[in-house]
């Protein structure tokens, strides 16, 4: 199975190690037919810990590192 890969912009990047992406995304409303913009937050493992605030980055899933991180920024 292949592996997902999302992009979007980190929000969060003040604990070790770890980075919180937003990866905004377009939908059409069923009934009014407006496109409207939907976010998810991620929580990606930066190895490098560089990142900062505003930084666009790509998350590939990968298998469970924590309890809440299963994703990693390539």
């Amino acid at each position: 199975m292949p592996r997902r890969v999302l992009n979007g912009t980190v929000c969060s990047a003040s604990n070790t190690k770890t980075v919180v992406v937003k990866v905004e995304r377009m939908l059409k409303h069923p009934i009014y037919k407006k496109y409207i913009k939907k976010y998810k937050k991620y929580h990606a493992h930066d190895e490098s810990n560089g990142l900062k605030i505003g930084d666009k980055v790509s998350i590939q899933e990968t298998k469970p590192i924590s309890k809440l991180k299963t994703w990693v920024v390539i």
